[in-house]
């Protein structure tokens, strides 16, 4: 039989109603046999994360002070799902030893990790499903990476054991046996490890999304779906800002070929988006695959007569990236002129002592700095074969009245990326959509 392998996020399993739902997902296909869960999400707009709360546990803690009622509210939220689907089931005893255990200084992602503990073994009881809890199955080495090879070993060998199975997300367990959490919304990681070593057909990621749209709906009105866009096009969108999929979800599938379906819960009808290793179709109407883009960014120019014919130039300024621990996002360059686009937030960390080094070591003419960008990637498969996909982006811009501080474009041509100033961001993404979408 084939093999999905399902992941639910925290919204899709936020109540006993939502419960219901994934339940039904579940059983209306049998291929759908191992599912990763998420903790409880927000019921309405202004609700509490279980996670969220676990974390604010774990601060209390520290700052000593006493969690017997905000804990008790965690409790509450399971009981309620459990009270609701009318299941026989006591975890009493296990919220008992997870609040004792934060209390004696068990760590922030134990903490965190019980989110998608507890929700699991609920699910898994729900479905008559075993359930098998990731600290036994997903690993991580000595230097906190997660230990691919291990855990597709292990994990793979348990799977073969049963026909179904629900694994909790979020979570594995280093070498000395203390729980390792992976970066927030780390539960697609988890499905993606699952269904690698599941060796399955599909992953579905089930959420409160119909897959990816063309742009943010914040900023776009009603945008267009993606019906389909590969694994590198979701690297550039997701690393833009696109959040519907954790960026490093899809490295365990991608090695294997499996393709990812990103589905809503609330609307199991839709399609969703099917993320592909490739495809020959492109979108011939729109062009481009998506927009995606974020704030928050400083550019440094360093001057320097004859820069390009002098060896090693570029080098020395890398290092003096790395030496002071600052990712370089982008680096457009001239003849006698190089821009690094950094994070602002790192960046304002270290800005004099690294503008010192600079001044030391390269000897520039001038360096010059700006605050406040936001960069935006056009993404998309079909540009390769469009003519003009640059003017076009460069000519929306600059009708909306916005100036374009920065041009860089990949050299797989797959994307162009363009920086504004953060106060037209909104303006210049609303206006390129607009270029190629009707």
């Amino acid at each position: 039989m084939q093999v999905k392998v399902v992941k639910f996020g925290g919204s899709s399993l936020a109540d006993a109603a939502h419960f219901r739902q994934v339940a039904e997902i579940i059983k209306a296909d049998p291929s759908r046999r191992y599912v990763v869960p998420s903790a409880p999400g927000k019921r309405f707009k202004d609700d509490v994360k279980v996670t969220d709360m676990l974390y604010k546990c774990y601060e209390m803690t520290k700052a000593h002070e006493d969690i017997t009622d905000y804990f008790r509210l965690i409790c509450n939220r399971y009981y309620e799902i459990i009270r609701e689907l009318g299941l026989e089931f006591d975890i009493s005893d296990e919220l008992e030893y997870v609040r004792n255990s934060i209390l004696h200084a068990s760590g922030r992602d134990y903490a965190a990790s019980r989110g998608e503990y507890l929700n699991g073994m609920i699910l898994a009881k729900y479905l008559g499903f075993p359930f098998i809890d990731a600290e036994n199955v997903i690993y991580f080495k000595e230097n906190g990476s997660f230990d691919e090879e291990k855990t597709n070993e292990v994990l793979g060998a348990e799977l073969k054991k049963f026909d179904h199975a629900v694994i909790p997300g979020f979570y594995g367990v280093m070498p000395n046996g203390t729980i390792k959490t992976f970066s927030r919304g780390g539960s697609d990681i988890t499905g993606s490890i699952v269904a690698r070593a599941a060796n399955a057909a599909l992953y579905e990621n089930w959420t409160d999304v119909s897959g990816f749209m063309m742009a943010d709906p914040r900023i776009v009105k009603d945008p267009c779906s993606i019906e389909t866009i590969t694994y590198r096009e979701l690297r550039e969108l997701s690393y833009m800002g696109a959040t519907v999929l954790h960026e490093d979800a899809i490295f365990p599938v991608r090695n294997a070929g499996i393709p990812i379906n990103i589905r809503n819960t609330n609307k199991p009808e839709d399609n969703g988006t099917m993320i592909v290793a490739a495809t020959e179709h492109f979108d011939t109407k729109h062009v481009i695959t998506g927009i995606a883009g974020r704030r928050g960014f400083s550019s440094i120019t360093v001057e320097k007569d004859m820069m390009n014919a002098e060896v090693g130039f570029t080098r020395k300024l890398l290092d003096i990236l790395e030496e002071y621990e600052l990712a370089a996002e982008h680096l457009p360059t001239g003849i006698d002129t190089m821009s690094i686009i950094v994070n602002t937030d790192d960046f304002l960390k270290v800005r004099e002592k690294m503008l010192a080094a600079m001044e030391r070591r390269l000897k520039p003419d001038r360096v010059v700095m700006e605050d406040g960008l936001a960069m935006i990637a056009v993404v998309g498969r079909a540009m390769i074969q469009a003519k003009g996909t640059a003017g076009r982006i460069f000519s929306a811009i600059s009708k909306a009245g916005v100036n374009i501080r920065m041009i860089d474009q990949g050299s797989s041509e797959l994307n162009i990326i363009t920086g504004v100033e953060e106060g037209d961001y909104e303006k210049a993404v609303d206006a390129i959509y607009h270029e190629f979408v009707n």
